[in-house]
């Protein structure tokens, strides 16, 4: 019989954090890798450089932005989310996605300790566009996955409604706000 005193201690895996930026889109707050976001910007600063684009089949992007000779396609998150309509004044364009996200601030960066996976009772879209949970400061908050925003599907329908000349820049096909 042994005496568990006498046990020596298991080693814990670490997990490594990761630093998040914490957004708001209508007064919903949303958690995003700091490294999935290449660049935040204000809507006002970009609004010359964006162009009016509209696809009935992919109602959310109101948009496209060119940045470095790349065209973003730029999400409305409250249409993504279904959340009330807001006035955004922030966009985030992400990294290695041809997609800008429209959101309404930002919060503030906060270190993940861990992300933890969705419950089984999200069965629907909130499975594509969450990563998982995040526990921070009192609050469980969404981790948004960057690929959720636009899915390969919607890419191919944003696409065919673009001009041939607007595809030709890019390798990838993107064009930017």
């Amino acid at each position: 019989m042994k005496i568990a005193a006498q046990d020596q201690a298991r080693p814990r895996k670490l997990r490594a954090s990761e630093q998040a930026i914490l957004f708001a889109v209508s007064r919903q707050i949303f958690a995003i890798t700091a490294d999935s976001v290449q660049e935040i910007r204000s809507t006002d600063s970009i609004s010359g450089a964006a162009s009016d684009f509209f696809s009935p089949l992919v109602p959310k992007v109101g948009h496209t932005i060119e940045r470095n000779q790349r065209l973003y396609y730029v999400v409305n998150a409250c249409a993504h989310f279904s959340l009330r309509v807001s006035r955004p004044t922030l966009v985030l364009i992400l990294r290695q996605l041809r997609v800008a996200v429209l959101v309404d601030r930002i919060e503030r960066m906060a270190e993940l300790g861990a992300v933890y996976d969705l419950p089984l009772g999200f069965t629907g879209d909130e499975r594509r566009w969450y990563r998982g949970l995040a526990y921070v400061d009192d609050h469980v908050i969404p981790v948004v996955d960057p690929r959720g925003f636009l899915m390969p599907d919607e890419f191919r329908l944003l696409e065919g409604g673009l001009p041939a000349d607007a595809l030709a820049p890019t390798v990838e096909g993107g064009a930017s706000l």
